[in-house]
């Protein structure tokens, strides 16, 4: 049974007077406050032509207003969290592939997707914002009015609340719309697997433009009634002032952020004593077994690692509470969706069988936007194909021995080698281009690149991350670029990427 199925019966779960958003040096803001900002905003945007099926590109600097935003447009349209640090190329094809019918912006942020938005004819909104009121709370400016105001109708179930880009192995990202029904259950499903209750806090340090971030951590919490403490970003500096200041039960966080948060603990350890927390969750990338054991160690609580991803709406398994038992080096149980290993032929295994991971259940998505391609490749029989390999054990913990698909995993930002491909080739005196992984002891994974040079060129490694980091985000360029006379190729031609990194000496 599920509490709500979309995210305006989920908000009606909080009282009234009870923190729903804080943030550092705020005051919070009530979930009747968070209600009538909500309702305010939908009165600002149906006024402007705005409504249930508008795709509302949003670009906003981490914190509770973009905790807020989201859930207001997702409350009233379809809400595209943008990570704000995109180029305008990777703005333009966003802005594009979203059809996108406005842009949401921080009044004075300096982004190039204000470019974009005036080249596409796409109205701009600025969200406003003042330190001195509640967390969370903003205005809208619009750029202009519509000549006709739009009908107000409440998104159903079945509406796309959540629209997200995730990179595949071709060079064009897919759209994964994700309705209220999605997106609610996945919240609830993170909510039972934690045991969570109005009385809890999470200080959320995940950025707002990310699966994780969103439903992990703000709508898992919204869904109970409980409370997110929104950091401005991750800081490794700042966290232990953040986490004495929210005095969190939990937070949620990726491998490389637990790391980091490590490296500083042993000098907190009068906050860490101090506080309340009954556990730490960990998902988005493969956890080391070490840093789980530090983390319990140091904080005394347990570490609950996840499995999720964006056509998830996030969670697919975790690993229980206590006294239920959760391992180092397995994702969990399934935990809202029914999980399975299947063959290439898609037949489901036994238990102990390695395969590829499957999925399907009311958190999924129905499939990608404009893309019947990938789509019949992802669904055999009602499962969709995680593109990850793994096996059940016979106690149904998962566990996964590596991925099918060729993405970069850098500390759970999902890179395509062929969008960093694209950007190399775009060079002048660049011929070939193949990327690919690279062991990192901290990430996970980094990003490598292999080139081969027009006849003459002299481009060195600096001007061509250069040229790269120009068009894409800065975790996207690659670390290492290796110059070869030919590029490896296998037996159909395709660049071979996987154990590349091995091959050419950039791996022990």
């Amino acid at each position: 049974m599920y509490e709500a199925d979309t995210i305006t019966k989920l908000l009606e779960r909080g009282r009234a007077s009870d923190p729903a958003l804080a943030a550092p040096g705020r005051q919070p803001l009530s979930y009747q406050g968070l209600r009538d900002l909500i309702a305010r905003t939908a009165r600002a945007l149906h006024a402007i032509g705005l409504g249930v099926e508008d795709r509302i590109a949003m670009v906003l600097p981490n914190g509770p207003e973009a905790a807020s935003a989201f859930l207001s447009v997702a409350s009233i349209a379809t809400a595209a969290p943008l990570n704000p640090s995109y180029r305008r190329e990777e703005f333009d094809f966003y802005l594009g592939d979203l059809n996108a019918k406005a842009l949401l912006i921080e009044a004075g942020m300096d982004s190039p997707s204000r470019a974009v938005a005036a080249a596409r004819a796409v109205p701009v909104i600025e969200l406003e914002a003042d330190a001195t009121k509640p967390a969370g709370e903003f205005t809208l400016r619009p750029s202009s009015s519509a000549s006709r105001p739009r009908d107000v109708i409440a998104p159903s179930p079945d509406h796309i609340a959540l629209v997200l880009h995730t990179s595949g192995t071709t060079s064009r990202p897919k759209m994964v719309p994700l309705s209220h029904r999605n997106v609610t259950a996945s919240a609830v499903n993170i909510g039972r697997t934690l045991h969570l209750t109005r009385d809890d806090v999470c200080l959320n340090i995940m950025p707002l433009f990310h699966i994780h971030g969103l439903i992990g951590a703000v709508l898992s919490s919204i869904g109970v009634g409980a409370s997110v403490a929104c950091a401005p970003s991750f800081d490794a500096l700042k966290f232990f002032r953040w986490f004495a200041e929210a005095n969190p039960t939990w937070y949620s966080a990726v491998p490389t952020m637990h790391q980091a948060i490590l490296a500083r603990a042993a000098r907190n350890a009068e906050v860490v004593a101090a506080g309340r927390l009954r556990l730490i969750r960990s998902s988005s990338a493969s956890l080391p077994p070490q840093v789980m054991n530090e983390l319990e160690k140091v904080f005394g609580v347990p570490v609950i690692e996840s499995y999720g991803m964006t056509e998830a709406a996030h969670q697919m398994a975790s690993n229980p509470l206590p006294p239920a038992q959760h391992f180092a080096g397995s994702v969990g149980i399934a935990s809202g969706p029914e999980i399975a290993i299947m063959n290439d032929a898609g037949e489901l295994l036994k238990s102990d069988e390695i395969g590829e991971v499957v999925i399907r259940g009311r958190n999924v998505t129905a499939g990608y936007a404009n893309n019947p391609e990938a789509n019949a490749k992802a669904w055999t029989n009602g499962w969709f194909r995680t593109g990850d390999q793994g096996f059940l054990d016979a106690a149904g913990y998962l566990r996964l021995t590596g991925r099918l698909k060729e993405l970069i995993n850098r500390g759970g930002e999902k890179i395509s080698p062929v969008e960093v491909e694209t950007a190399l080739l775009s060079h002048p005196q660049v011929a070939q281009a193949v990327a690919f992984a690279v062991a990192h002891p901290m990430l996970g994974e980094e990003v490598g690149a292999a080139v081969v040079l027009r006849e003459g060129a002299r481009p060195g490694e600096h001007e061509l991350r250069d040229f790269v980091g120009a068009r894409l985000a800065q975790f996207k360029v690659p670390r290492k670029i290796v110059f070869l006379d030919a590029v490896p190729k296998g037996p159909t031609g395709k660049p071979q990427r996987i154990g590349l990194a091995k091959v050419l000496g950039l791996e022990s």
